[in-house]
């Protein structure tokens, strides 16, 4: 694990990049700029250098994070990865977001394994990212310890056969709690336990629901960062005042096309403003 002044400066430097991306400035450019504006003291200046070197050679960011994972999460190249993918419709500005609060949010927590799981996990469900590779690229987290990444694997194989929220209660306090109370004081747990009471309880309440409900009550209650997801941007304002020009121009002409049926097109009314010369002079 870094220290905490990194992941502080990897939310500022994620942030940056979010704010300038959209301007006038190449990324390898903008890389350049960044590294001397986050704090020197930290090993953040070095991994920027090196992305932008991997950026000018091959064109993308995810193979050099790859090649500094001891400064990089796994889950950090992922989204990247994800990102600059030509397949999907995943862009680097979500990718910026989601980075910049998951650094932000390892900066100013206390190794919150629960939160950081729903983070990671929902990231995944929102953005429809692989849920195959994502989870892979989770449980190989350092924040996480044996039991976590072994559990992550077991969720992996089993997602899509056995509910979220039952895999989340069996791993629970909540679960130890009922066994107790069923089969007597002495009853214990035959796995780690890797969730509270609280989580617990959330997730026997949302058995057999919508995920998204699970994933509102838990960043509710453990408090971590709220999920960017893909903005769709409408253009439904700026195409009122075509379509509007547009039914102008055939009123216009179905008014005409009555006229002719009727008794004809009085050209002269065309002619505002001008003086009309009879054909006799």
């Amino acid at each position: 694990m870094l220290d905490r002044e990194e992941f502080i400066e990897q939310a500022h430097f994620f942030g940056v990049l979010l704010e300038r991306l959209g301007q006038d400035i190449t990324l390898q450019e903008l890389l350049e700029l960044c590294r001397f504006e986050v704090l020197a003291t930290t090993k953040l200046p070095m991994a920027i250098a090196f992305l932008s070197a991997e950026l000018k050679h091959s064109g993308v960011m995810a193979p050099g994070m790859r090649k500094i994972s001891h400064y990089f999460t796994p889950f950090q190249t992922f989204i990247v990865e994800q990102s600059e993918s030509d397949r999907g419709r995943f862009d680097f500005k979500t990718a910026l977001k989601i980075l910049k609060h998951e650094a932000d949010y390892r900066g100013r927590s206390d190794n919150n394994r629960q939160g950081f799981f729903f983070y990671q996990f929902e990231t995944l469900c929102r953005n429809r990212l692989s849920y195959d590779s994502g989870l892979k690229a989770m449980s190989e987290d350092p924040l996480y310890d044996e039991n976590w990444k072994e559990w992550i694997l077991i969720v992996r194989r089993q997602l899509g056969f056995v509910d979220l929220a039952d895999l989340i209660y069996g791993r629970s306090e909540e679960f130890v709690t009922y066994r107790k109370r069923h089969l007597g004081p002495d009853a214990e747990a035959e796995y780690p336990i890797l969730f509270g009471e609280r989580e617990g309880k959330i997730a026997f309440a949302n058995r057999k629901k919508d995920p998204l409900f699970l994933f509102s009550a838990m960043q509710r209650q453990l408090g971590y960062p709220a999920v960017p997801k893909h903005e769709i941007v409408s253009n439904t304002l700026e195409m009122i005042p075509q379509i509007q020009r547009r039914m102008e121009r055939l009123e216009l002409r179905l008014k005409l096309m009555e006229d002719e049926q009727k008794h004809g097109i009085d050209i002269t009314k065309f002619y505002a403003g001008q003086k009309v010369i009879p054909l006799d002079d």
